[in-house]
């Protein structure tokens, strides 16, 4: 079974790994239904998605029917501002077959300018504060691709948790993480990830094998297994696997088996970190 970790102060516990919307997005509704059911069956209590996830949401509401009540789902939105962001998320919640969210995102921040954006009149944190009034969500979060953006909401807002990249290639080759992590832990915001088994961005040209991936991600079960374990010895709740349905049911097998790196495997990860081209540019 997979282990659980504590989701910030709030007396949750999330599964170590979680399924992201990304993996039941263009499946046939049964295929939707089954994944879903084996994740939690095996431990996942972890549901995240989002409506820019092609119809991840039209497939997850289904899914989850009668599982509700023993899950942490979590959604987001690009929205930016207060009226665009209010009405995505009762659209949300109506194409997941729900009446709340436990925790409901800003979704990918990737400028100061959007950060701004969002707390100025008229934003969406103005959404966000009176869907938590109204008890549509319980928690409020972001997610970011830019380390300057999610600093910056972290001082404008006390955020229960934070969705970022935790790569070992961008945490080292490129400085993207570290002082993220430093501050959302100061701030006492859980710690959630993306990216933990991205390979490299994909090659010009490449033939993509894994649809629902806009990065190669680790196919190698050995290094994907690394990686995995790399962001889950981090001081973090939980990590989101690749979308695509074979690898994220790889990650399930990591994540049962999970251990903390000893020393010498993070040499090991060490060793590879210049071997791959990081996601996301060199942190400001």
């Amino acid at each position: 079974m997979i282990q659980r970790r504590p989701y910030g102060n709030t007396g949750i516990d999330l599964s170590i790994v979680g399924i992201g919307g990304v993996v039941v997005m263009g499946m046939e509704q049964s295929d939707a239904d089954r994944i879903c059911r084996e994740a939690f069956d095996r431990g996942v209590n972890y549901f995240d998605v989002a409506p820019s996830y092609g119809d991840a949401e039209e497939r997850m509401g289904p899914a989850i029917r009668g599982l509700r009540d023993r899950i942490f789902l979590a959604c987001k939105t690009a929205k930016r501002t207060k009226a665009e962001a209010a009405a995505e998320l009762r659209e949300s919640l109506r194409r997941l077959e729900t009446d709340h969210f436990d925790l409901y995102q800003l979704h990918a921040l990737g400028s100061v300018e959007e950060v701004e954006t969002c707390f100025g009149p008229g934003g969406a944190m103005e959404a966000f504060a009176e869907a938590r009034e109204a008890g549509l969500t319980r928690y409020l979060g972001f997610s970011a691709h830019s380390a300057e953006a999610a600093l910056l909401a972290m001082d404008r807002f006390d955020f229960d948790s934070i969705l970022f990249p935790f790569n070992y290639t961008t945490y080292y080759q490129a400085d993207f993480g570290p002082q993220v992590l430093e501050k959302a832990q100061q701030r006492g915001a859980a710690r959630l990830a993306l990216k933990a088994m991205a390979r490299r961005p994909w090659p010009e040209g490449a033939q993509r094998k894994q649809k629902n991936c806009w990065y190669e991600p680790f196919t190698d079960p050995v290094e994907g297994e690394l990686a995995l374990r790399w962001t889950l010895s981090l001081p973090i709740t939980a990590a989101i696997p690749p979308g695509d349905p074979e690898i994220f049911r790889m990650a399930l097998d990591f994540a049962e088996r999970f251990t903390p790196l000893t020393e010498e495997e993070q040499r090991a990860v060490m060793e590879r970190v210049n071997r791959n081209k990081p996601l996301f540019p060199q942190a400001a």
